[in-house]
């Protein structure tokens, strides 16, 4: 079974956000980045179907040069080789329409990206590449088992979980859930070293037209300052409640 790991290089959860040029682009400086959370459960599940199954594992990425250290940790955690398509990613169906001219090339059984990043939380890429490859699609994607050329999924639905079944090649939108927390890799001192000598391909980029552009960026608002209310004063807290607050 051959499989294709989606990894975005996203900023860390810790890092703080700032914009310039009219808050028309995004200010990299002193961020971290690292692998894609929903990524990186999509990751460790084809791990375990590597080690299980025997499966093959490769990993891709839409970006420049600057995402290599992601790729880098992907292959160091255990993938095969590390795919990079040469152009920065500045919409959903470009990059959807990127990864797909790979994956036809690779003739994949099983796709893995995540349901979405946390950088843009768009949550389009999964579906636009399951389309765009005539695959199978399971989004929010919490386990997965493949038997033959069966895969037995099951998604996170409003109010409880699904159980499906798809003929592979199929596509999934992972998230939290597909493994747990705890069984997330980290790159010891050996895989890091076989990293360096695994495949890590550039393949130059087919430009597809782009359909949205992103105009602006704006921070949320601050958070206003607490109002701490004498509990023996609930009249005033019903006040604040109702007229302030507009909560009752």
């Amino acid at each position: 079974m051959k499989i294709l790991v989606c990894i975005s290089h996203v900023p860390d959860t810790t890092s703080k956000i700032n914009f310039t040029e009219g808050d028309t682009k995004f200010d990299t400086s002193g961020v971290q980045f690292v692998i894609n959370p929903n990524d990186e459960f999509g990751l460790t599940r084809a791990m375990w179907f590597k080690e299980k199954q025997g499966a093959t594992v490769d990993v891709i990425n839409v970006g420049g040069a600057e995402t290599e250290p992601t790729l880098r940790k992907a292959l160091a955690i255990g993938a095969d080789s590390a795919i990079r398509v040469d152009t920065a990613p500045t919409d959903s169906f470009q990059v959807a329409k990127e990864l797909a001219n790979v994956a036809k090339d690779g003739n994949y059984d099983l796709i893995i990206a995540g349901r979405e990043s946390i950088d843009y939380n768009g949550g389009m890429v999964p579906g636009m590449l399951a389309t765009l490859l005539g695959a199978n699609f399971v989004t929010n994607c919490i386990g997965l088992e493949i038997e033959g050329d069966k895969a037995t999924a099951i998604r996170e639905i409003d109010g409880g979980k699904e159980t499906l079944t798809a003929a592979l090649p199929l596509v999934i939108g992972g998230q939290k859930g597909l493994v747990e927390e705890s069984d997330l890799k980290i790159p010891n001192m050996r895989g890091i070293m076989q990293a360096r000598k695994k495949p890590l391909n550039v393949v130059e980029a087919t430009q597809p037209e782009k359909r949205t552009e992103a105009v602006k960026y704006e921070k949320p608002a601050p958070k206003g300052a607490v109002k701490l209310i004498d509990p023996e004063n609930l009249d005033e807290l019903i006040d604040l409640l109702h007229n302030e607050a507009k909560a009752l």
